[in-house]
């Protein structure tokens, strides 16, 4: 039993350290034409959500953003706990704050412990168009507009990468609308479009309302489990 709960514990580990930021729950995309695109996110808002593994809490992700004068600053922090059998096999804890130009990433620190793992990324402008990337393994400096796995920003529908805002990596993802259905919101079913990130490791369905508004979030991770994000 000792073996298969630290086999479990791993692959907990795993797929949710792909997934969140994070997030991610997590923060980088270049357009196509390498300016910097208008401000079509939120101005402000506030998303507080439950997560749940296949509907079972473990946690919750709060998210905050507010706008001084042309910045928007998103402020996040997460806490999750996996449990199995009675004993939490798994522990997560990532805050973040994000500085925002219209929907250009400008500035970002985060910390996260990933299961007892530290983790470390800090980012600045370097210039008018490219951000400067540090992780403990060193920086590097990425060309055009940046943009995080921001999920609460409509605009990540057109990004072609993304940056981890939990490891400080690009990430490639294909970004398409997977049709429509119903999402939770606050206990109440609430009609909704989905959104699928697809990344290297597992799709990503983000839920958003017709206007916009992000109401949810879906992924399945290691053994075909769901991981859930649902406004309170």
């Amino acid at each position: 039993m000792r073996s298969n709960n630290h086999i479990h514990n791993r692959r907990c580990k795993h797929s949710l350290h792909r997934l969140l930021m994070a997030a991610a729950l997590a923060t980088l995309a270049a357009l196509s034409n390498g300016a910097a695109a208008s401000a079509a996110g939120p101005a402000r808002g506030e998303w507080d959500f439950r997560v749940l593994l296949d509907d079972a809490p473990i946690g919750e992700h709060r998210f905050a953003l507010a706008t001084a004068g042309d910045e928007r600053k998103l402020v996040s922090e997460a806490s999750f706990a996996v449990k199995l059998l009675g004993v939490t096999v798994y522990r997560y804890q990532h805050s973040a704050t994000e500085m925002w130009r219209g929907d250009c990433l400008r500035r970002l620190s985060s910390k996260t412990d990933d299961d007892g793992t530290p983790e470390k990324v800090s980012a600045e402008a370097a210039g008018d168009n490219a951000l400067a990337v540090t992780t403990p393994k060193g920086t590097q400096a990425v060309e055009g507009c940046v943009m995080s796995f921001a999920y609460w920003n409509p605009a990540i529908r057109t990004q072609a990468r993304l940056l981890n805002a939990q490891s400080g990596k690009l990430e490639a993802v294909q970004v398409s609308r997977a049709g429509s259905g119903t999402v939770e919101v606050r206990g109440q079913p609430v009609a909704a479009t989905r959104w699928r990130i697809a990344t290297d490791a597992q799709p990503i369905d983000v839920w958003y309302s017709a206007q916009g508004e992000w109401l949810g979030l879906d992924s399945t991770v290691s053994g075909n489990r769901k991981l859930s994000y649902r406004l309170k």
